[in-house]
């Protein structure tokens, strides 16, 4: 068929069909000419020469290309990694704007612009073709029904969030149809939207969905996937293999079809973002797609030399934020995934890297000037992870304003509370109370702490109980990867255990860690499968295993369900109580004039905390004082907020300890709500009032709420 080529427009980047044609406009600073090319349903390959460039964005437009159509790019220039060009027209490449792309890469020689077998490495040229082994971008339609969708805006401090990924929580869920599971489409499906719905979560915060490199070939080599997807090669193109649909641009219909379905269940959509790096690797990974549009624009270079890269993330580079059209892009796929795929939030990967301007990290840096200026990206949930593994790249507390954090140091101070190690007590009433110590000084509130015992990357609950080491055989690497120090503990043996008292100890210890996180103040995340007694044997890095050690076992017998039916209470429990979701902090003094404070607390003798008490770090034992009556927070329409009091005693001890009512408490009635000993909620518990004592079993806690 005969092509025209017309001169086009600059913008937008990437290819736009417009009814009658498609644009197409990529950026490459320092390329010498642009192949787009085009192929036919059969795999053919038609070549049309991009002659204008503005602004170094070269750009075309085509009349009757149609949504569907499969595209790439070949660029010319200079190939000297010594000056960080890597130029290769012999290499197919994925246009970083595509909103869609058809396929995974396949491995082979021929994706790598230097030649395996030249002593020169990535020195040498490779003459090799790799349009064959290459994916494709697609041009697709944009238009979609939304029937009147809007982002849910469900405020933050009301927020719960559970990390999931959307093939391991569907894969097999047994109600869902076979060939829908581990899709957009499973996720969306009425079985799984009815466990979120009656589990009580409010923000499903996905795994990587852009596309990634699926089978890079040191895990293909051993029969393994990139199961996680932390390695994005395009940051607006849903990623095609969890798609039902298998048409080229289907997968975008059926995601846009998954947020829909969950924003009508009440559910946000959170996406887990990989803006740090990408996965082309080092100075030996394949020229895929920004490495070959222009290396030295989108990559950090080694300053005095570019052959090699800045290395942030651990994963061979790391993306040039400092360029303004590598910003750009960042922006422009977050406006795209709000405005366009009406996702409610981004939680940002390694976004320590993202601050590193130079090489400290600054959190005045462009790229958060840029999101506090911008209306869209500015109003919608910004997590970041808050390190990277550069130097001083640990910066828990320090993001600015509009961002939330995952809070490592709760997870820490929480794992070895109830694991019994010493530690103090100010450290722990610092991470129950939203870490203000962290977030108060600079302007932000409570819910700048995304709390949690568990994510991805690591221990299970269930195992974070059972196992003391690390067994990532399973990976193919000899057990060395992995975190080696995971403040866990298996409670007396490692792994599977038949003894019934290390068995109801793992129990109570899972109780207890659930709900110190569900009374914390703050956002609580939990992990996809921790309500289940998810297990993935000891492997606390199943990045690479898409199977049953990463997949969520959907048979609820025993303990699985009766950790559920806890699990689905705890959060009921939660959401009831304003005083554990408060969006301001404590003042630990009465606020209404009246003569009990906000918060206080206690020794197990009830008298208060002393100054000199909260440094012990031996002391396992401890209790607070949650003043239902003095929230400073007000509803919708300015009214005052009035809620229960309660009373939480912690009791990491090997021993049971009897704790006494403060004096100032006394006079009230208080009936227990939970107790982690047994079962978790008690119906018709007991009723303690005056002096008489309290007994909290050893590593449990009680919550008791004051009567009216």
């Amino acid at each position: 068929m005969h092509l025209e080529l017309w001169p086009g427009n600059v913008y937008p980047l990437g290819s736009y069909w417009d009814g009658k044609g498609t644009n197409f406009a990529l950026f490459s600073e320092n390329a010498t000419g642009v192949e787009l090319c085009l192929f036919d349903k059969d795999g053919k390959e038609k070549r049309l020469t991009l002659k204008e460039v503005d602004n170094w964005v070269w750009h075309g437009y085509v009349p009757g290309i149609a949504p569907g159509q499969r595209y790439g790019y070949r660029v010319y220039g200079s190939y000297d990694p010594s000056q960080g060009h890597r130029f290769n027209p012999n290499k197919l490449l994925i246009d970083p704007y595509a909103k869609a792309i058809d396929g995974d890469v396949v491995n082979g020689p021929e994706l790598f612009g230097y030649s395996w077998d030249d002593p020169e490495e990535d020195l040498s040229f490779s003459e090799t073709d790799s349009a064959h082994l290459m994916p494709k971008s697609v041009v697709i339609d944009e238009s979609f029904d939304w029937e009147g969708d809007q982002l849910l805006r469900i405020p933050f401090h009301e927020t719960i969030i559970y990390e999931t990924h959307v093939r391991g929580f569907t894969q097999l869920q047994p109600n869902i149809p076979e060939e829908l599971r581990g899709t957009y489409a499973g996720l969306a499906h009425p079985a799984a939207i009815a466990h979120l719905q009656t589990l009580g979560i409010t923000s499903v915060e996905v795994m990587p969905v852009h596309h990634f490199l699926g089978f890079p070939g040191h895990l293909a080599d051993k029969g393994l996937k990139n199961f996680w997807g932390y390695d994005s090669l395009n940051y607006f193109a849903p990623y095609s293999g969890y798609s039902a649909d298998k048409t080229p641009g289907g997968q975008v219909r059926e995601f846009k079809a998954m947020v829909k379905a969950l924003h009508k269940a009440g559910i946000e959509v959170i996406l887990d973002v990989v803006y740090n790096h990408t996965g082309e690797g080092n100075h030996l990974g394949p020229t895929l797609s920004m490495r070959g549009v222009d290396n030295a624009a989108y990559y950090r270079l080694v300053e005095d030399d570019p052959r090699y890269y800045m290395d942030f993330t651990g994963c061979g580079n790391s993306l040039n934020v400092r360029h303004p059209q590598i910003l750009k892009l960042i922006m422009d796929s977050l406006r795209y995934w709000v405005l366009e795929m009406h996702v409610d939030g981004f939680r940002f990967d390694l976004a320590s890297a993202l601050a590193r301007e130079l090489y400290d990290v600054n959190n005045l840096a462009a790229f958060f000037t840029i999101v506090h200026q911008d209306p869209v990206i500015a109003d919608v949930k910004l997590i970041a992870e808050p390190w990277d593994v550069g130097d001083g790249g640990y910066q828990v507390g320090n993001f600015p304003l509009l961002w939330s954090e995952w809070n490592g140091r709760y997870r820490d101070v929480m794992r070895d509370f109830w694991r019994g190690e010493d530690g103090s007590l100010g450290e722990f009433a610092y991470r129950f109370t939203g870490s203000s110590d962290l977030y108060q000084t600079n302007g932000r509130s409570p819910y700048a702490s995304i709390n949690f015992i568990t994510a991805h990357d690591g221990f299970t609950l269930y195992d974070l109980v059972s196992y003391n080491e690390k067994h990532n055989e399973a990976n193919g690497e000899n057990n060395c990867d992995g975190d080696s120090h995971n403040r866990s503990w298996n409670c007396g043996v490692e792994g599977e255990t038949n003894d019934p008292a290390i068995l109801a100890l793992r129990e109570r210890q899972k109780r207890n860690l659930l709900v110190t996180l569900m009374l914390s103040q703050g956002v609580p995340m939990l992990v996809s499968g921790d309500e289940m007694q998810r297990t993935q044997k000891g492997n606390n890095n199943a990045y690479c295993q898409d199977n049953e050690i990463s997949w969520l076992d959907w048979n609820l017998q025993n303990e699985k369900a009766e950790l559920l039916n806890f699990t689905r209470q705890l959060i009921y429990f939660r959401r009831k109580h304003p005083v554990f979701q408060r969006r301001k902090w404590f003042q630990g003094r009465p606020i209404h004039g009246r003569t009990i404070s906000d918060l206080a607390w206690f020794n197990p003798d009830g008298t208060k905390m002393t100054e000199e008490q909260w440094q012990i770090g031996f002391s396992k034992a401890i209790g607070v004082f949650l003043n239902g009556e003095e929230i400073p927070r007000v509803g919708p329409q300015g009214q005052r907020i009035i809620d229960e009091s309660f009373l939480l005693f912690f009791n990491a001890h090997w021993e049971i300890i009897e704790f006494t009512l403060p004096i100032d408490l006394q006079e009230r009635e208080w009936m227990v709500e939970i107790d982690t000993k047994e079962a978790g909620f008690v119906e018709d518990g007991a009723i303690y009032t005056g002096d008489k004592a309290v007994p909290v079993t050893a590593r449990s806690l009680v919550v008791l709420r004051c009567l009216p």
